[in-house]
């Protein structure tokens, strides 16, 4: 539960060095690279490393190629890096352009196939009709058009009798009739016309169809036959050249990719003069064994410096948690992380929600039930809400037991608190109350802890997340709780009411201008009145976060409740179709799956919010920046 210690490192080298330097970067673990236009936009004379990357291009085809045929080309660790880029790419180009001379005999054998299908789907309606193409291809004073016409324009035909034409239908359905006409030369402008009006669409039989139409719809069939066998032919032989060569195809990739790598690490190198340099940031544990991988490279220095050091630079955070709080680090995350001077408030996250999630959903059954389920989402998926689950998992195994809840069930052991009670509900929410007024003192405690931290006195001392918050609301609780449970507490005197309630009021009133005098600036920089009116409100709407934050878990009680009652319902509905029925058991069965997915959402999602604005509100910021390695 800390944010690791770290050093600034500093890895100077000479130009000649650029290729070892990035390749042992890229492979760096536990070291934070800093973008180096940080330091070349802040100082005159400093640039960052640009060089035209070459290896770009060839993976890009490579992988082109690669999607389009299902190779497995793909990155393998290799023992040497070397890569001679115009070599690699002419023995890749020469392989790509024998691929696409194949290619060009497939594309010709598909538009042949085509053509073929789209004559074969005509000479289907032409089967048994007497025709001859030879005889009817070796006219010279006719024209033939071969086409479908709409079957409700057949009829129209009788009004252009008197037209020089002959008109033969061979196939006719509902919708279209294949037919056939011919015409002289002359006449044959205006009897395209004619049909063109009747929606004739012309479809054409192209010359290499030879005797009738049986035999010519048997010849293309064989031919169409055999392209399918040769483009599988082809397509084999294209697989065979590429399995040929595919031992050379990934070490051409790999190594690109390797070198490409470097390339893009390229924007974390400083150059001034002949000599460049990398920034960045490891664990204290870790900086020597940096050093020594880095200085095995002739002519490469390292410095290991404080992390302030540089000005410039403002440390990561790296999180080091335990294994039972490390998965909880995601809410944190998401929330936002930690900056290098702050702590980490993860292990008070994790204790903090399984402790909420387990009270507010008691039951054993259901428990170890999201226990196997998160822990099968982590082993099977990777998850890391799976992680969590198993930890929710158990504490809602022992609220259950607390509760005395088995899958719903509350007969079946004498429970330590029966939730159901009417005697106990307000012991429920009492409860609730307590634990919410326990962990905003904790976050106060928090956030007092951060500004002497940081040295932060003004604030420590005025604000109503500070000392004077603190005071006031334990004041105030005590107050209320001696008036509402009578317990006979030395409060309520004027002097109480006026150091303890009084005083950190004021102090929280005045807070702005009293941090002003700590920094030497005007108490009043907007005008008095512009202060007391913006004071005012703020002052008001503290109060009231004050009674909202603590009556917020209230829901942590009413959950308790809702998840009884939900589970009443259940076993209500269950016991109308009869005890031991199989219906009963059914209901049983949905029922507590409709409950674990309903409830369990809406509890982990509520026991969330509570974190995040009933806690961090007082004392997290989340400004940090997290730690990142290259890989």
């Amino acid at each position: 539960m800390a944010v690791a210690k770290l050093n600034l490192v500093e890895v100077q080298f000479l130009q000649e060095q650029y290729d070892s330097v990035l390749m042992k970067l890229i492979d760096m673990k536990g070291f934070h690279p800093e973008i180096a236009s940080q330091f070349a936009d802040s100082v005159q004379g400093l640039s960052v490393l640009n060089r035209e990357n070459p290896y770009t291009d060839i993976i890009h085809r490579m992988e082109e190629v690669r999607d389009k045929y299902k190779l497995g080309i793909a990155y393998q660790e290799e023992s040497d890096y070397h890569l001679n880029v115009i070599q690699s790419d002419t023995f890749f180009c020469d392989i790509v352009e024998e691929v696409n001379r194949i290619e060009k005999v497939k594309e010709e054998l598909q538009v042949m196939k085509h053509e073929n299908e789209a004559t074969i789907s005509q000479l289907e309606h032409m089967i048994n009709s007497g025709l001859d193409f030879d005889r009817l291809f070796a006219c010279h004073y006719l024209q033939i058009r071969f086409g479908r016409l709409p079957v409700k324009n057949l009829e129209k035909l009788q009004y252009y009798g008197i037209q020089e034409f002959f008109f033969k239908t061979f196939h006719q359905d509902a919708k279209e009739a294949y037919c056939m006409y011919l015409t002289t030369e002359m006449k044959a402008p205006e009897i395209d016309n004619i049909f063109s009006s009747l929606y004739f669409e012309r479809i054409r039989i192209p010359e290499f169809v030879h005797g009738t139409p049986d035999q010519a719809l048997q010849e293309l069939i064989a031919e169409n036959q055999t392209a399918d066998q040769y483009l599988v032919a082809l397509d084999n032989r294209i697989m065979e050249l590429f399995n040929d060569n595919l031992a050379e195809l990934n070490h051409i990739y790999s190594k690109a990719k390797r070198l490409d790598a470097t390339y893009e690490a390229q924007k974390y190198v400083v150059i001034f003069g002949d000599t460049s340099a990398v920034y960045g940031f490891c664990e204290v544990k870790d900086a020597e064994r940096i050093k020594a991988s880095f200085e095995e490279i002739e002519d490469v220095h390292v410095e290991i410096q404080a992390p302030f050091d540089d000005a410039r630079l403002t440390p990561p955070t790296k999180l080091k948690n335990s294994w039972f709080i490390r998965p909880f680090s995601m809410f944190v995350e998401m929330y936002g992380v930690p900056s290098y001077t702050d702590f980490d408030p993860t292990g008070l996250v994790a204790l903090s929600y399984i402790f909420l999630f387990g009270m507010m959903f008691g039951d054993v059954g259901q428990g170890i039930v999201l226990s196997i389920v998160g822990y099968l989402a982590y082993k099977l998926k990777g998850m890391k809400l799976g992680e969590i689950g198993i930890r929710l998992g158990i504490s809602s195994t022992i609220f259950g037991f607390i509760y005395g809840s088995y899958f719903g069930y509350e007969e079946f052991t004498t429970p330590l608190f029966h939730v159901m009670d009417s005697n106990n509900v307000m012991t429920l929410l009492g409860a609730a109350i307590g634990i919410g007024i326990v962990l905003i003192l904790i976050s106060i405690g928090c956030n007092i802890f951060l500004n002497i931290k940081h040295k932060h006195y003004a604030e420590l001392i005025c604000s109503h997340n500070g000392i004077a918050g603190l005071i006031f609301y334990i004041a105030v609780l005590a107050l209320v709780g001696n008036m509402m449970l009578g317990l006979n507490l030395p409060v309520g005197g004027t002097f109480y009411i006026l150091a303890l309630i009084v005083v950190p009021v004021v102090l929280i009133f005045l807070k702005e201008p009293i941090e002003h005098a700590v920094e030497g600036k005007a108490l009043f920089p907007h005008g008095f009145g512009g202060f007391f009116t913006t004071a005012f409100f703020e002052m008001f709407e503290i109060i009231l976060t004050f009674v909202a934050n603590t009556m917020s878990f209230l829901r942590v009680g009413g959950f308790v409740l809702s998840h009884a009652g939900m589970m009443l319902v259940v076993y209500t509905m269950a016991g109308m179709t009869g005890v031991g029925s199989i219906w009963y058991f059914v209901i049983l069965v949905f029922g507590n799956i409709f409950v674990m997915c309903l409830e369990g959402m809406i509890v982990g999602i509520q026991v969330l919010r509570l974190e995040f604005y009933e806690m961090f509100s007082r004392y997290y910021e989340g400004k940090g920046r997290p730690f990142q390695e290259i890989n």
